[in-house]
């Protein structure tokens, strides 16, 4: 065998019939197809981009006047808003004088109230305590007299009862 005829040769050769085999089926006609496909695609979607991109200006300039027309309505309201500032702040200063006069007599009220309330605890306080101190003398006294006391409750309930 020639030297030239070795591995390479034939992996030549098999690389030629195979190209010659996808052109002979159609295969580049496809690719071209389906390339043809991509452009045609990419090119929709570059005049839907164009359309957006149209219509989002459209917009920009859309609100751009409300954006403008909203800062003068702002600054109407903001006018307003400090008139009635103003119109509140006469009628806060002609109201103070009475506001002072009901919140210090609601005041001396509480007061009174509470030097009643004080006084009517103390007094429950020194019941209870004279309470307390009679209930220690009685029981003092139901101590040294205690049986005394309970036998002549008997004869008296037995004599009652009989």
């Amino acid at each position: 065998m020639p030297e030239w005829f070795d591995n390479s040769f034939t992996a030549l050769l098999g690389l030629i019939l195979f190209i010659g085999v996808l052109i002979a089926v159609g295969v580049p006609r496809v690719i071209g197809s389906m390339l043809d496909k991509q452009i045609k695609k990419i090119e929709t979607e570059l005049s839907e981009a164009k359309r957006l991109r149209e219509e989002a200006a459209a917009l920009l300039v859309e609100y751009e006047q409300k954006r403008i027309a909203a800062e003068q309505e702002a600054e109407g309201i903001v006018k307003a808003a400090k008139e009635e500032a103003e119109r509140l702040t006469v009628e806060a200063q002609a109201s103070l004088s009475d506001l002072v006069a009901r919140r210090t007599k609601a005041v001396e009220d509480k007061i009174a109230q509470a030097e009643a309330q004080a006084i009517a605890e103390v007094r429950a306080r020194s019941a209870d305590i004279a309470i307390e101190a009679a209930r220690v003398v009685l029981s003092d006294e139901m101590g040294k007299k205690g049986g005394k006391i309970i036998d002549a409750a008997i004869a008296d309930v037995s004599s009652k009862l009989n």
